[in-house]
């Protein structure tokens, strides 16, 4: 019981430092996040990661899975399971021969869930949604040969609240559904500097608040192959919601011509995309897990390229659209019980996926690809873990594109409890 305590300050506390940041902090660094909502941060713990990104099919009893809310059910009658992670991304940035590298850490998600009686769990947790976070600056020389720079700064970025509640029926069929709160602050900033003080600067620039309501459907289906085999079959569905919330833009020109614009999000029509997504995942009794997963997410509808702030980019065409993926992971446990080498009682992970972006850039998708490994080490009793992650990946697949080539490293605590035991005493 101390160790739920401890773990539900924890999720207070984090989801007020999270809260906090969204002023502007960076999360993630791309000069893609500069387009619509920022980067789509990948769901998911690290257990998750360390499989490619898959969980959509996957039933672990260890392990608190959060892409998938009818999972929560694959647990022990009585446990508690908590999961806080820590996530950093190391980034090269190359275009046509002008390279750039940032770095970037911070927490990744933290969930806690529990039974609340038979065949059934509650969940709920915090976890980024979007990071903005770039600087992009470059200067050029104008028709009577005074230089010029350019400048375009953004941060901060946006993340969800959830709370989940699961059954299962029949021994096989989980159900669960999921609220979602979706909330952030970003900050975008463009000004010209001249060479020559006579000529006034010109700056402007979008405030932006952000919040949203949605839900989130999900189902498993497990069937028995063979003796302590199974093979999963599980699909989940978010509903499109309203952005809410307001923007402020402003524009100066020198130091004393300022106009502000403020309007109301409710009143643009601006949606958040749907996401479907379906998995398949074979099961060999707590030693062995694979799975496949693919998702799609369709931000046509959004209008986030008819509102500043979310549109105003210079030249560059950018239009909402369908985003896609499709993940692939394994897992693999030598021997749980394993009482003399420690790293056979270790659970190793890898991992592969391919994305594409929810939105396009002059027609074209910005496309990632990647490879992921990962590692949970047992601590202490019962399946209390520390559990690694890494990254290895590129975006921008396109010839004409920014190749941001980059290394995530991603750290797990794992934390499960048993509740309510009654000590038997002679």
């Amino acid at each position: 019981m101390r160790n739920s305590l401890i773990a539900l300050v924890l999720l207070v506390f984090t989801a007020g430092s999270l809260g906090a940041q969204t002023d502007g902090t960076h999360g993630g660094f791309s000069p893609y996040s500069v387009f619509g909502l920022g980067q789509m941060h990948q769901s998911g713990t690290t257990w998750n990661r360390g499989m490619g990104g898959v969980g959509i099919a996957a039933r672990n009893h260890r392990f608190i899975n959060i892409l998938n809310p009818a999972s929560m059910t694959a647990r022990d009658s009585l446990s508690f399971m908590a999961d806080m992670g820590l996530g950093g991304r190391m980034s090269l940035f190359t275009e046509e021969g002008k390279k750039a590298f940032n770095t970037v850490a911070n927490i990744d998600d933290i969930a806690i869930s529990f039974p609340m009686w038979r065949h059934t769990a509650f969940m709920v947790g915090l976890t980024p949604l979007s990071d903005v976070g770039y600087n992009i600056s470059y200067r050029e020389m104008d028709v009577y040969s005074q230089e010029r720079t350019f400048t375009s700064v953004g941060k901060g970025g946006t993340y969800q609240i959830f709370a989940a509640a699961a059954a299962t029926f029949w021994n096989r069929l989980s159900v669960g559904a999921q609220f979602n709160y979706l909330f952030g602050n970003i900050a975008k900033v463009s000004g010209v500097t001249n060479g020559d003080e006579s000529y006034r600067t010109m700056v402007s620039g979008d405030s932006l608040q952000v919040n949203s309501v949605t839900a989130k459907f999900g189902i498993q289906y497990e069937q028995p192959i063979g003796v302590g085999s199974y093979i999963t079959v599980g699909a989940t569905y978010k509903l499109s919601s309203r952005i809410n919330g307001h923007s402020v833009h402003f524009r100066e020109l020198g130091s004393y011509d300022r106009k502000t614009e403020t309007a109301e999000l409710n009143q643009k029509g601006l949606r958040m995309g749907d996401e479907l997504g379906i998995g398949v995942s074979y099961r060999q009794a707590d030693n062995f897990l694979a799975e496949i997963d693919y998702t799609r997410t369709n931000w046509t509808n959004s209008r986030l390229d008819q509102v500043k702030g979310f549109s105003n980019v210079g030249d560059v065409v950018f239009a909402p659209s369908v985003g896609q993926a499709v993940r692939a992971g394994v897992e693999f446990t030598p021997n749980r019980n394993d009482i003399r080498y420690f790293l056979r009682r270790c659970t190793y992970r890898a991992g592969a996926y391919f994305e594409q972006s929810y939105y396009t850039v002059d027609g074209a998708h910005v496309n990632s690809l990647g490879v992921t490994l990962g590692m949970t080490l047992p601590v202490f009793r019962w399946y209390n873990g520390l559990s690694v992650g890494l990254e290895f990946g590129r975006r921008g697949l396109a010839t004409s594109q920014v190749k941001e080539n980059y290394f995530g490293f991603n750290l797990g605590f794992n934390i499960f409890d048993i509740w309510f035991q009654k000590r038997a005493y002679q």
